[in-house]
This record gives C-alpha cells, sequence and structure tokens, in this order.
C-alpha cells in the first residue's frame, strides 16, 4: 500500500492524532470562557446589571403609567434576574469573539479558497444575529406591548413581573436571532451540495407557509410578532438565494494548472 501522498492536496500529511484534537479543543473553551468573563466585568462595570435591566425594560415601561415600575414577585428574583440578564448581554458582546474560536477549531481542517470565505460567514452571522436582537428591542417589543395594551380593561393595573418579562423577551431575543441566520442556512446547504439553488426557488412558497408556522409557535399570540418575524424571514430567504448563488462561484476550488507540453 502506498503512502505517497496528493501533492496537489494542500491538507496531505497535516493530520494531527485525536489527543491534539480534543486539547486543542479545550484551549478554545477556555478561550470562549474567558471572553465571556471579559465581558462579564465589563458590563458589570458599566451599564451594570441595574443599567441593563433599565434598558431592556423601556419598551414596556413606553406602555405602562408614568409611576408604574415591575415588580419581582419572588424572594430570590431581584439578585437573579439582574445576572441572568448580565449574562445574556455577554453572550451577546462576546459573540463574535465565540464565533471565532469555532472557526479556528475547525480551520486546520479547511482548504484554503474554504478559509477565505469561512470568516466572512461567521461575521455576516454575528451581524445577522445582533440585527434580529436589535430588531427585537426597538420595533418589535414596542409594538407587541402597544398592541396588548389596547386590550388590559380599565380596572387592570399591567404590572409584569420582571421574572416572567425577561423570560419573554429572552425567547423573543433567541427566535429571532436564530430566524435571522436563514441566509447562513441556505447558503451552507448550497455550498454542502445537500440542495440546488432551483430546489430553493421551488420551495419558496413551502417556506413561506413553514415561516408562518414558525413564527406562530415561537411568538407570542399577537399578529404583529408573527408577521415581524415571518416576513422578515421569507426576505431573507430570498437573499440567501441570491448570496449562494455568489457564494458558490466564489468558493469554487481553484483548477489545477493543466500540464503544458512542448509541441515540438
Amino acid at each position: 500500500m502506498s503512502n505517497k501522498t496528493d501533492p496537489t492536496d494542500e491538507l496531505a500529511g497535516t493530520e494531527q492524532p485525536f489527543v491534539q484534537h480534543l486539547m486543542e479543543l479545550r484551549d478554545r473553551l477556555l478561550y470562549c470562557v474567558y471572553g465571556l468573563a471579559v465581558c462579564m466585568a465589563l458590563l458589570a462595570l458599566w451599564p451594570g446589571p441595574s443599567g441593563l435591566i433599565d434598558l431592556i425594560a423601556v419598551p414596556i415601561r413606553a406602555h405602562m403609567p408614568p409611576d408604574a415600575k415591575l415588580i419581582a414577585v419572588g424572594v430570590f428574583s431581584p439578585f437573579f434576574v439582574p445576572i441572568k440578564v448580565l449574562g445574556m448581554a455577554a453572550v451577546l458582546m462576546s459573540l463574535p469573539w465565540l464565533m471565532y474560536q469555532m472557526w479556528a477549531f475547525v480551520a486546520p481542517g479547511l482548504y484554503s479558497h474554504e478559509k477565505k470565505f469561512a470568516m466572512p460567514l461567521i461575521v455576516l452571522g454575528s451581524l445577522l444575529a445582533y440585527i434580529g436582537i436589535a430588531f427585537v428591542q426597538f420595533f418589535v417589543l414596542d409594538k407587541m406591548f402597544g398592541f396588548i395594551q389596547q386590550f388590559t380593561p380599565a380596572s387592570v393595573a399591567a404590572t409584569p413581573d420582571i421574572a416572567s418579562y425577561v423570560e419573554a423577551i429572552l425567547s423573543l431575543y433567541l427566535a429571532f436571532g436564530l430566524a435571522f441566520q436563514v441566509p447562513i442556512v441556505v447558503i451552507l446547504l448550497v455550498r454542502l451540495n445537500m440542495v440546488t439553488i432551483e430546489k430553493l426557488k421551488e420551495f419558496r412558497g413551502y417556506f413561506i407557509v413553514l415561516a408562518f408556522v414558525i413564527a406562530a409557535v415561537v411568538t407570542p399570540p399577537d399578529v404583529i410578532s408573527q408577521l415581524a418575524l415571518a416576513v422578515p424571514m421569507c426576505i431573507l430567504y430570498e437573499l440567501g438565494i441570491i448570496g449562494a448563488r455568489w457564494f458558490v462561484k466564489a468558493s469554487v476550488a481553484p483548477e489545477p494548472d493543466a500540464e503544458r507540453t512542448d509541441p515540438s
């Protein structure tokens, strides 16, 4: 059996022992923990857990009476809820760093033409997640609470519990952050030859139905938030098809130079 490696394969002979892979994974996970710790320390200094709570409470307090405040029903809620929000904010702040560590772990097994476009996908994925969460914070929550407040009887004081409020908006952040990854998923499916662009176009009608079903399941039972999730998903699906067409052409492995023979 021949042990010769393919000279045209740039990854030939670069295989590492399994234990070394585990050590690399351990180091990358430690780097992720360090990054999270630094972000939590910075956010704890400014704006602080209380400042973060005040920030995420802006959309609902805009639809409450001027003197009304969110309440803490649980005994330990005043302590644990700000810590949870601080951890969530630290994850969002360190997201590019976390994504980079994931990329650095798999990068040695990628070809040069694959490495060239892995980092743009990571940056795009992080940016789309930020856009999705900002869309929730500055548009969806305001419209959603305004819609819900219209059905609140005059004899009822709407003073939500801070723990349930944080739980609700965290689920929305997660839902929109993941939903806005649709272009990345589409691009990867095409790049991995799991589906063709033509098939994605044919699936367009089914995806629209799927988007509205997902929005109905993961969002509160109001029309505003459901439309706010389903419509962007449909738009991002189309952008994913456009991006996949360009990405696949740009990330094709270069053809090896053909050997030229002397005609004489």
